[in-house]
C-alpha cells in the first residue's frame, strides 16, 4: 500500500535505517541530514550490500535545482594491466585487494553535510554508532542474503587476508540467524572517528593508515596517497524527456545512461496502443540495445570516445528504434553479473529531496575487512577490462564503469521526486520498468514497484519473476526470446520511490516486497 505523509519521509531497504533518518528530521535536520544518517546506518544494518568501504552517488533537489554528486573512488595509482597479469590473472578478480578501489561513501557523507546539511556529523551518525555498538536483530531478507554470502565466501576466500571478514561477519564460521542480535564494536568505533574528524581520519588520518598498511601487507596497490587525494565530484545530472517528464541520472562513469538510452528509444513508440506482449517486447529490445552501447562506451566520461550528447540525440534514438522488429534480436554485449546495493530516498517539508545509492558491489564486496575497524572494502575494480583496447580498460587513477545509479523525476521544472532500484546490472532495467509503470501505466509509487519484472541476461535470454504473467512469457518465447522463470525474486532489484504532489506538498512513498524495506514517515 502506498504511504502518505506531509512533514518528512525516508524510504529504504531496512526499517531501522529508515527510522534513523526520521529521527534526524525530528531533531531539526533536513532531507540531506536524513539521507546521511540513513546511509551510515545501512552500513551497519545491511552489510550484505554496502559498508563503510563503499562508493556512493547522489541526486539532491534543493531550492528548485537538482545537484549531482559522484563519490566513486578511483583505482590505485600504482595498478596497471601489466601488474595484474603478472599475478596470473586473465581478467580482474572478484575478491582480495586487486579489485579494491578507493572508497567514496564516507566522502559523500562529508560533502553532502558540508554543502547542504544542517546538523553536525557527530549528531547525524549517532543512530548508526548506537546500532553498531549495541546491536540489532537480523531481519528476514538480510538473514537469507548473509547466510548465502557466508557459504559463498567459505568456498572462495582462501588466504590470511580474509580472516578478518569471517571474524567480523561470521564468527565461529556462521552467519547470524534471522532474529539474532549482531553487533560490531569495530564499526561503532570507526563511525565515531569519522564523525568526530569530519571524515579526515578516513582519508588522511589513522583510519587511512590502517587501510594502506593492510593493503601493503597483502600485496594490494592502495596507498595512503590514493586515499588522501580522493575528493567527491559535483556533476551536472543528465536527462531525457519521456512523454513530458524529465528523467534524470548521474552521468558516466555510472550506468544511468543505459536507462536513458532505453527510454529515449522507447519514446519513438506509442505504447498506449500496443497490447501487453508488444509493450514488454519493445522494452526488452530497447534495454538490450542500450546495454550494447553502455557496455561498449561507458567509463570515465572524459575518456569516452563518444559523447553522452551524441548517444542521447533524437536522431540516434530513432535509428535504434528502427532496429526493433517483431522478434528478439541478439545484441553485442557480454553477460551482466549480479550485484548488491542499498538505495534510499528522503524528503522534508521544505521541499528538499535526496536520491542516494551506496554499494560494496556483489554483496559484501572484496572480502577484505580492515582489522578491528569493521571497514569492508568494495571490489568495484572487478568491472575494469584487462583488454587495453576496451574503453573501460584498467589504468591507475581511473574510475571504472559503475553499476549504482540514483534516479530523479521532474515535470515542468518541478520536482516529482527520487527513485531507485538496487541490484548490479538490473538497476537500469529496474529504472526503465518503474518509469514505464509510473508514466505510461500511471501507477502509484507502491504499485509501480510491485509490478512483475523481467531481466535481460545476455543474447536473447531473459529471466522473469515467478509472478510474471505466464501467457505473456509464452508469447515472448514465440517471438524468439529465451524465457526462464526464476525461482525467487532476489535478482530483480529492490527499489524505493518518493513522489511529491506539486500542489499540496503531500509525499507519497513506496518500497517493495523484494526487500525488508519500509517507508518511514513524520
Amino acid at each position: 500500500m502506498v504511504t502518505f505523509a506531509k512533514k518528512g519521509m525516508v524510504a529504504t531497504s531496512q526499517p531501522l535505517a529508515a527510522e534513523a533518518g526520521i529521527e534526524i528530521l525530528k531533531k531539526g535536520g533536513n532531507a540531506i541530514d536524513a539521507a546521511i544518517a540513513t546511509a551510515a546506518c545501512l552500513t551497519v544494518v545491511e552489510p550484505t550490500s554496502n559498508g563503510i568501504g563503499s562508493d556512493a552517488f547522489a541526486l539532491v533537489w534543493v531550492k528548485d535545482k537538482l545537484h549531482g554528486l559522484n563519490a566513486s573512488g578511483k583505482s590505485p595509482k600504482s595498478i596497471s594491466i601489466e601488474a595484474v597479469k603478472e599475478k596470473g590473472y586473465e581478467e580482474m578478480p572478484k575478491y582480495g585487494w586487486t579489485p579494491v578501489t578507493v572508497p567514496g561513501a564516507v566522502g559523500a557523507w562529508v560533502e553532502l553535510s558540508k554543502k547542504f546539511g544542517r546538523l553536525p556529523l557527530t549528531e547525524v551518525l549517532k543512530p548508526a554508532i548506537e546500532y553498531a555498538g549495541k546491536g540489532f536483530p537480523i531481519s528476514p531478507v538480510l538473514g537469507k542474503m548473509w547466510s548465502r554470502a557466508t557459504e559463498n565466501f567459505k568456498k572462495n576466500l582462501v588466504g590470511d587476508e580474509f580472516q578478518y571478514w569471517f571474524e567480523t561477519f561470521a564468527p565461529n564460521g556462521k552467519a547470524p540467524k534471522i532474529g539474532e542480535v549482531w553487533s560490531s564494536q569495530g564499526h561503532a568505533n570507526t563511525l565515531r572517528e569519522i564523525a568526530e574528524t569530519n571524515g579526515e581520519s578516513f582519508y588522511r588520518g589513522s583510519l587511512a593508515t590502517k587501510m594502506a598498511s593492510f593493503s601493503k601487507k597483502y600485496g594490494g596497490y592502495m596507498m595512503e596517497e590514493d586515499l588522501a587525494s580522493f575528493k567527491p565530484e559535483w556533476v551536472n545530472p543528465i536527462k531525457v524527456n519521456y512523454r513530458g517528464y524529465d528523467v534524470w541520472e548521474i552521468p558516466p562513469n555510472g550506468q544511468g545512461l543505459v536507462a536513458l538510452l532505453a527510454l529515449n528509444t522507447l519514446k519513438n513508440f506509442d505504447l498506449k496502443n500496443d497490447n501487453e506482449v508488444e509493450r514488454y517486447h519493445k522494452q526488452i529490445e530497447s534495454i538490450k540495445l542500450a546495454f550494447s552501447d553502455g557496455l561498449k562506451y561507458i567509463t570515465e566520461e572524459q575518456k569516452m570516445s563518444v559523447s553522452v550528447e551524441e548517444l542521447l540525440s533524437e536522431q540516434y534514438a530513432k535509428s535504434r528504434a528502427e532496429q526493433i522488429g517483431q522478434t528478439a534480436l541478439t545484441p553485442a554485449p557480454g553477460n551482466p553479473p549480479k550485484g548488491g546495493t542499498v538505495y534510499l530516498a528522503t524528503a522534508d517539508e521544505e521541499g528538499n529531496m535526496v536520491s542516494f545509492i551506496q554499494s560494496n558491489y556483489m554483496g559484501f564486496g572484496s572480502g577484505i575487512v580492515i582489522p578491528e575497524t569493521g571497514i569492508s572494502m568494495q571490489n568495484r575494480g572487478h568491472n575494469f577490462s584487462l583488454d587495453p583496447e576496451h574503453e573501460n580498460h584498467l589504468e591507475g587513477n581511473k574510475r571504472t564503469y559503475h553499476t549504482i545509479i540514483p534516479g530523479f523525476l521532474t515535470k515542468d521544472d518541478k520536482a516529482v521526486g527520487p527513485f531507485g532500484v538496487m541490484g548490479g546490472f538490473m538497476q537500469p532495467q529496474g529504472h526503465l520498468q518503474v518509469m514505464i509503470n509510473t508514466i505510461d501505466n500511471r501507477l502509484n509509487p507502491q504499485a509501480a514497484l510491485d509490478g512483475p519484472r523481467w531481466q535481460w541476461m545476455k543474447g536473447k535470454k531473459i529471466k522473469v519473476e515467478p509472478q510474471f504473467p505466464l501467457h505473456i512469457a509464452q508469447e515472448l518465447e514465440r517471438r524468439g526470446h529465451e524465457v526462464e522463470i526464476a525461482l525467487d525474486n532476489t535478482s530483480f532489484g529492490r527499489g524505493q520511490i518518493i513522489w511529491r504532489d506539486a500542489n499540496t506538498g503531500v509525499l507519497a512513498g513506496g518500497t517493495e516486497f523484494r526487500t525488508d524495506g519500509v517507508v518511514a514517515v513524520w
